[in-house]
């Protein structure tokens, strides 16, 4: 037989022929080829089948499991325990049942995350604003669907929407569910697929309704004047801003600001925060209040504890006496998630295919999807009543003589030829035959046989309304509007979340206090104290203090409002603005940085710089004769972060840091006494800030780079004589050019 030949862009690699006695063959797949076939098939998987809601405004884990708790006759019905919810969802959902779970405690009235809950549920099933409130196990719980799901499964055995089987092929399920108003657009929704997302916020269901009916008046109604702004189950205020909210409703993409509620209780002066934004929890409150309070940035606040019950939630502030409630809410709100954003991503499946669509965009698609549905019931009730019709016609033939009917019956021998007997006799099909030979006894009166013509009439008219509805599409939306309106009717739904039009000049006129600015001088010492003097108070004394065996390290002139960088002999950076040193005199020890940065147990004071602006760059010199040029810019962040892991590389001891601000030759000086001049343009600067950097000095066996300093601070009278090409193992110093003592260097100075 002949070899299968194997493409080419396959290799073959033999394997080594010792590993299990057998002798096998790996093959290299490009890796377009990977992402070809083993990658995009599990992407498209994701975002078709699991993480993008559709237009009915569910998942497919959300559909099938409302669609089973239908099934199972929990519309109307008892509850049923939540764990047998799950076994019965497992037949169409065969992700596991703690995921079947998790699917149903967001949807219920108990956890709170929805507008209008889908899910009548009783036990203890967490609530949405808390991060640590776990719910309790299905075995536990019970539930059924609320009332308004009937809005959702309404038409559903009208042929509204197509059915497809599960998994396995055992049984159908609902593509879609036929949703009576913009689900979509009601029931926030979140989901993360393969390289894309959809973060969906909740209207309020009455604006979405009268926005739908007015949608289908006139498509370019304005639509910001219905639907007003977003609302949330948690509550809250939303920071309306017009430009904002527009580009959102426009392209389905923005954020918007959303802020808690909250009261003074003047009688206990304490405030109580009673709705907190969607996107937060109370324990990512408390948490960010407690960090502030232990940094000093609150002063006002004497505690803050969670006092959520049965009532609602609730979390207390006691407030030192003297402070004003109203600006210390407003800090609160600049610094801490009692305000947050709200990002939107209106990214819905249309069709199959994923799409980004403003508010107009998806009512346009909910309505021409909504209104497949109605011509699909209309059509689906016309078929039933026209096959009735065509019975009614049959038997009103049969009227005509009655005797004649029964007489065929009666002479017919075998029972197989009643049926064509009664179509010859009386001119009639198959199915009206059928029909008249099943027509019990007692039924063979004229009394029942004239009622039962008298409704062909009745049906005829029926039949023709249900076509003109089928031809005109402007019937098929007013039956549309007339559902919302009697959805808005049924579910009445005031708002929850508060629009506050007027709040920018509030803000802006309670900005934080800011930082004074003025000259200071800032001293380090070796084992770690740094204190903070005033030019004035420096002149007045200027001898410094130091502890025993401690001793002058750096010196700088700075500003109050500079920032202090702290690294550590652990390879961290500890961030903090000199403004958070009180200032001092030189009589004293100062601030241990390892306790007031909190440092971890064991961790010193490696070496610290103060910046602007985070200009220049740092050079860190290691044992091994390595240097690392990095970008200060690496350590500037936008979140306030105090602690930086991973501030320089750890492969090798450090041994000196330099603040660059512009390039000049730099000294480098190994304990074999050999020195290396070279100029730090020579180096190349990194963005990443554990980079090992490059080779400075070439170092014998036994030898390490004892110091790195400037040129201009060292000795050497002859630097031409070090000047080498880096890496280079240097010169040996000459005696004059050691200069042991004037080689002390402030690197700040």
């Amino acid at each position: 037989m002949a070899k299968k030949k194997q493409p080419e862009d396959v290799k073959h690699r033999p394997a080594d022929p010792n590993v299990m006695g057998l002798r096998a063959e790996v093959l290299e797949q490009p890796i377009t080829q990977t992402l070809e076939i083993n990658y995009m098939p599990y992407a498209m998987s994701v975002i078709i089948s699991r993480a993008i809601p559709e237009i009915d405004g569910f998942k497919p884990s959300h559909r099938k499991l409302l669609y089973t708790m239908y099934t199972m006759k929990l519309l109307g019905g008892a509850r049923t325990k939540s764990a047998n919810i799950v076994g019965q969802t497992m037949k169409l959902n065969p992700h596991g049942d703690q995921a079947i779970y998790d699917t149903m405690v967001r949807l219920s009235r108990g956890y709170g995350a929805l507008l209008h809950p889908l899910v009548d549920s009783k036990g203890n099933f967490g609530k949405v604003y808390s991060r640590d409130m776990a719910w309790a196990a299905s075995r536990y719980t019970e539930a059924r669907l609320d009332p308004i799901a009937a809005e959702l499964f309404r038409d559903i055995d009208q042929d509204t929407v197509d059915f497809v089987d599960n998994y396995d092929g055992s049984m159908k399920e609902p593509s879609l569910l036929p949703t009576t108003f913009p689900n979509v657009l009601v029931s926030a929704n979140q989901g993360i697929a393969v390289g894309m997302a959809s973060n969906l916020c909740g209207f309020n269901l009455h604006e979405v309704c009268q926005a739908a009916i007015e949608y289908m008046k006139d498509p370019e109604c304005d639509l910001m004047s219905i639907l007003k702004a977003p609302d949330f189950p948690t509550g809250g205020e939303i920071l309306y801003d017009g430009a904002a909210m527009a580009e959102v409703y426009r392209t389905g993409r923005g954020s918007f600001q959303v802020r808690s509620r909250w009261r003074y209780m003047k009688e206990d002066n304490v405030i109580e925060v009673y709705e907190i934004p969607y996107t937060t929890t109370v324990e990512a409150i408390m948490d960010k209040v407690t960090e502030l309070v232990k940094a000093g940035k609150l002063k006002e606040i004497a505690d803050m504890r969670d006092e959520t019950d049965l009532s609602g939630l609730k979390l207390t502030i006691d407030l030192k006496r003297g402070t004003d409630p109203e600006k210390l809410m407003q800090r609160l709100f600049r610094s801490t998630p009692l305000q947050d954003s709200f990002p939107c991503n209106f990214n819905i499946l249309i069709a199959g295919m994923p799409r980004v669509m403003g508010v107009r965009e998806i009512l346009d698609e909910w309505v021409a999807w909504r209104a497949e549905g109605v011509r699909r019931r209309t059509w689906f009730i016309q078929h039933k009543k026209m096959d009735k019709l065509h019975l009614l016609k049959g038997l009103k033939k049969i009227l005509l003589d009655i005797d004649k009917a029964i007489k065929i019956i009666r002479d017919t021998e075998l029972d197989a030829e009643v049926i064509p007997n009664l179509m010859i006799g009386f001119g009639i099909d198959q199915i009206q035959a059928e029909y008249v030979a099943d027509i019990r006894l007692r039924n063979i009166n004229k009394e029942y046989i004239l009622k039962r013509v008298a409704e062909t009439a009745e049906l005829e008219k029926e039949i023709a309304d249900l076509q003109d509805i089928l031809d005109h599409p402007k019937r098929v939306k007013g039956i549309i509007a007339d559902e919302l309106r009697d959805v808005m009717k049924k579910y009445p739904a005031p708002r929850r979340t508060g629009i506050v039009y007027e709040y920018q000049a509030a803000v802006e006129e309670d900005n934080e206090p800011e930082v004074p600015a003025y000259a200071v001088n800032v001293f380090l010492s070796k084992e770690g104290y740094l204190k903070k003097i005033t030019p004035q108070s420096l002149r007045m004394a200027s001898e410094q203090k130091y502890k025993e065996g401690d001793g002058a390290y750096l010196r700088w002139e700075a500003n109050n409002r500079s920032e202090l960088l702290v690294f550590s002999d652990k390879g961290q950076c500890y961030k903090t603005s000199l403004d958070q040193f009180d200032d001092t005199k030189a009589s004293v020890l100062g601030d241990y940085l390892p306790t007031k940065l909190g440092m971890d147990p064991g961790e010193g004071v490696a070496w610290a710089c103060i910046t602007d602006d985070y200009s220049g760059h740092l050079l860190f010199f290691f044992e091994n004769g390595k240097c690392a040029r990095v970008e200060l810019t690496a350590y500037q962040t936008q979140t306030r972060r105090k602690k930086l892991s991973g501030a320089y590389s750890e492969k090798s001891p450090l041994v000196d840091c330099v603040h660059l601000k512009e390039d000049m030759e730099m000294a480098a000086i190994s304990t074999e006494g050999r020195c290396v001049v070279f100029h730090t343009a020579s180096l190349s600067p990194k963005t990443t800030r554990n980079t090992q950097g490059v080779a400075v000095m070439t170092l014998k066996p036994k030898h390490k780079l004892e110091k790195a300093v400037p040129l201009s601070a060292t000795a050497i009278q002859d630097p031409a004589r070090y000047r080498k090409t880096i890496p280079a193992m240097g010169a040996l110093l000459k005696p004059e050019d050691r200069g042991e003592k004037q080689m002390t260097l402030f690197p700040e100075a």
